[in-house]
């Protein structure tokens, strides 16, 4: 395999860097990692965020979006993201203030990481 997990590259497991000493494609397409030490099944993998390719235009990682603050499309504020989760039909954005929004093009008008904001089409919050 090519890429984020050839052999040769690194990663890190639960914490600790780790090389890859041999990588396939599993069922499924799945990448199948063999690493240099043993580690747990269910560990965490993970790679620096400078390491992560930039995302296609309108797509985000869910860290970019934790800590946002949400608002209508008329200025109500309406909290901040705490959590983004995985939804069998779309994901959805988990506010502080306890709403949970659906992360599709109908709710979320508009992301701008470089304002810290998120904008969203009246009528998906219960009104005050």
């Amino acid at each position: 395999m090519e890429g984020r997990f050839a052999r040769g590259a690194r990663l890190w497991v639960d914490g600790f860097e780790v090389e890859i000493v041999g990588s396939k494609r599993g069922s499924g397409g799945r990448p199948v990692l063999k690493l240099e030490r043993p580690v747990t099944r269910g560990a965490t993998l993970s790679v620096p965020r400078e390491a992560l390719p930039e995302p296609e235009p309108d797509a985000y990682y869910v860290f970019q979006l934790v800590g946002l603050a949400v608002e209508e499309d008329r200025g109500r504020a309406l909290g901040q993201v705490v959590e983004v989760h995985n939804g069998p039909a779309n994901d959805s954005l988990e506010l502080d203030s306890g709403l949970l929004l659906p992360l599709v093009a109908a709710c979320v008008l508009d992301v701008d990481l470089e304002a810290g904001r998120v904008l969203v089409a009246r009528g998906f919050a219960d009104d005050e």
